[in-house]
C-alpha cells in the first residue's frame, strides 16, 4: 500500500472520529476537550466513582427472569451467582428464542398471575405491556438508587429505552446501533477506505468477493449481512432504507408521514433501498436469503467476509480467543446516500445544505438505533417482596461495575450505553482491542449516537405486527416470490391495515410522540 493511500485511509478514519469527540464533548459540556490520533486511546480519564449498593437482603425470595435464548441468556447468567450472593436472593433464569419472546410474555403477563417476575426485553415491546398494565413503574425506586448512576446513561436510551409518558418502567442493559465492520488489513492493502455510501459498500464487496479472503485456500465473500426471515433481518433492511429517508433529523422519521400515517414505503427512496439490500446477496453466500445472524457473525470472524452490518456485538466478538481477525477489523457508520427522498414530491434529489443539512462530506447518513438496546422491566403483579427483589437484581445487572465489563465481552450482546463508557478507551483495551481498534468501534457508535439525523425505532401500540409483516414481505421478495413493486405496495397495505384496525389517531399520537413531535 502507498504511503499516499495509508494517510487517506486513516484520514477518513480521523475525520468521523473527531467528529464524533466533537459531539459528545458539546453535549456534555467539558471545556478543553482534546482529540488523540487513532494509534492513542480516546481517552485516559478514570471511570465516575462507582457507588457501592446498599445492601437489601432478600432471603427466601425467588425471583423468575425470562428472556431471549440468545447472548442474553450469557449476560443475564453470569451476574445471578454475585446477586445471590449479596442479597440472599434466588434467581432462576428461562429463556425461549426471540421470535417467542413478546408472545410469551403477552399470554403470561395478560393472566392473573405472572409466572415471569422480570424480564429482559426490547424497548419497542414496552408500550403494549405498560398499556395492558402488565409492568411496573420503576420511577420511585430508580430515583432513590444512588447505585444505579442514572444521570450517566445517555440520555437516547433513558428516554426511549426506558421511559414513557414521564415515568419510568426499565432499565437500560445495552445500547443498541447499526454500524459497518469491515476487515481493516484488506481495505488497507487494496488502498481503499470503508464505504461512506451504499454504492461504495457494494464496489467494496464486489471488489473481495470470490477472492481467499483468510489464505484457506477457499473462496470467500464481500458481503456477510444476515437475511433469515423470523430473527432480526427486518431491522437490518432499516439501515439501507434510512438513509434514503431521513435527512431533516430524527423528528422526520422512516415509517410513517407523521402527519397522515401514510406508510412510508412505496416510493423511489425505499425502492433504491431495495435494489441495494437484493444486490449484497451477489456477494454473499449462496442462499443468502437465509443466511442467519448467528452464521453471519461466524463467517466474518473467521475471517471469510470482507464486510458486514450488525450491532455493536461484533466489535468485541472480533478480539474473542476464537477470533481469526483480532485487531483486523474496523468500525463505521452506516453508509449513506447522495440522494434523499422528498417527502412533499415523492420524488429522489440530490443532497445539498438544504435537502441533507447534516450530511457529512456531501453524504447523507442516517443511522439507526435499532431496537434501541435490551432493557429489564418488572412485572405488576408480581408479589410486593419480589418486585422489591426482582429491581435490586436488574439494578445490579445496570450498575457500572458490572456495566462497564458486560459491554466489553461479545458474549453478552450488551453494547456500551453510559456517557463514561465512551470517555474511556482503557475497558477495551484491557479487554483486548488495540488502541486502533478501540478508537473506530467507540468512534463509529460514537458518531450515530450523537448524529442530529439519528434514527429511532418504531415505538407504537403493536410494534411487532407491523415488524413481523415487513420481515414476512421482505423474505418473499428476496426468494423472487414478488417484484419489488409488489413488495412496497404489500407493505403499504398490510401497514395502513394494522393501523387502521388498532385506530389511526392514536396510532399517529404515539407516532408523533416517538419521534418527539406534538400530538
Amino acid at each position: 500500500m502507498s504511503d499516499w493511500h495509508g494517510f487517506c485511509f486513516h484520514l477518513k478514519q480521523v475525520r468521523y472520529v473527531l467528529i464524533f469527540l466533537a459531539a459528545l464533548c458539546l453535549s456534555l459540556g467539558v471545556p478543553g476537550c482534546s482529540f488523540s490520533p487513532p494509534s492513542s486511546q480516546i481517552s485516559v480519564s478514570p471511570q465516575p466513582t462507582q457507588i457501592k449498593p446498599t445492601t437489601q437482603r432478600f432471603d427466601g425470595v425467588m425471583i423468575n427472569v425470562i428472556t431471549h435464548d440468545g447472548a442474553q441468556k450469557t449476560a443475564t447468567a453470569r451476574h445471578i451467582a454475585g446477586f445471590e450472593a449479596l442479597t440472599g436472593a434466588k434467581v432462576n433464569l428461562t429463556t425461549v428464542p426471540f421470535k417467542d419472546l413478546y408472545d410469551t410474555l403477552q399470554k403470561n403477563w395478560s393472566g392473573k398471575n405472572s409466572k415471569y417476575d422480570a424480564a429482559i426485553v426490547l424497548p419497542q415491546w414496552l408500550i403494549d405491556f405498560i398499556n395492558a398494565g402488565s409492568l411496573e413503574d420503576l420511577s420511585d425506586r430508580r430515583k432513590s438508587d444512588a447505585a444505579l448512576q442514572w444521570d450517566d446513561i445517555a440520555p437516547l436510551f433513558q428516554n426511549f429505552n426506558a421511559n414513557y409518558k414521564g415515568r419510568t418502567y426499565a432499565i437500560p442493559l445495552d445500547g443498541d446501533f447499526h454500524i459497518i465492520y469491515y476487515r481493516t488489513d484488506l481495505l488497507q492493502k487494496a488502498g481503499l477506505t470503508p464505504p461512506g455510501t451504499w454504492d461504495d459498500y457494494l464496489a467494496i464487496a464486489k471488489r473481495f468477493h470470490g477472492k481467499d479472503l483468510n489464505g484457506d485456500g477457499t473462496s470467500d465473500y464481500g458481503s456477510c449481512i444476515e437475511k433469515r426471515p423470523k430473527e432480526f433481518s427486518a431491522s437490518i433492511l432499516g439501515s439501507f432504507v434510512a438513509p434514503f429517508l431521513q435527512s431533516q433529523g430524527t423528528a422526520q422519521g422512516i415509517f410513517f408521514d407523521p402527519d397522515t400515517m401514510k406508510p412510508l414505503v412505496n416510493n423511489p427512496g425505499f425502492a433504491k433501498a431495495l435494489e441495494i439490500y437484493k444486490k449484497t446477496m451477489d456477494y454473499g453466500v449462496p442462499d443468502d436469503q437465509n443466511l442467519s445472524q448467528a452464521k453471519a457473525r461466524e463467517l466474518f470472524l473467521s475471517g471469510r467476509c470482507a464486510m458486514t452490518l450488525d450491532w455493536g456485538d461484533v466489535g468485541t466478538l472480533a478480539i474473542a480467543p476464537a477470533s481469526k481477525v483480532i485487531n483486523k477489523v474496523g468500525a463505521f457508520i452506516t453508509p449513506g446516500t447522495t440522494q434523499v427522498l422528498d417527502q412533499k414530491t415523492g420524488k429522489l434529489v440530490t443532497c445539498d445544505k438544504f435537502t441533507c443539512p447534516y450530511a457529512i462530506d456531501g453524504v447523507n447518513h442516517a443511522p439507526y438505533a435499532a431496537y434501541g438496546g435490551w432493557v429489564g422491566v418488572v412485572a405488576a403483579k408480581t408479589a410486593p417482596a419480589v418486585k422489591d427483589a426482582a429491581y435490586s437484581f436488574l439494578s445490579y445487572m445496570g450498575q457500572s461495575a458490572q456495566s462497564n465489563i458486560d459491554v466489553t465481552l461479545g458474549e453478552t450482546g450488551f453494547n456500551p450505553y453510559r456517557i463514561s463508557q465512551f470517555e474511556n478507551a482503557n475497558p477495551w483495551i484491557k479487554a483486548g482491542m488495540s488502541p486502533e481498534a478501540a478508537n473506530s468501534y467507540l468512534g463509529a457508535i460514537g458518531v450515530s449516537l450523537n448524529s442530529s439525523n439519528m434514527v429511532v425505532d418504531l415505538k407504537i401500540p403493536h410494534n411487532q405486527q407491523y415488524i413481523e409483516a415487513l420481515d414476512a414481505i421482505r423474505a418473499d421478495f428476496l426468494a423472487n416470490k414478488i417484484t419489488k413493486e409488489q413488495a412496497m405496495q404489500q407493505i403499504e397495505q398490510k401497514w395502513e391495515q394494522i393501523t387502521n384496525t388498532v385506530g389511526p389517531k392514536s396510532q399517529r399520537a404515539a407516532y408523533r410522540a416517538s419521534l418527539g413531535l406534538t400530538p
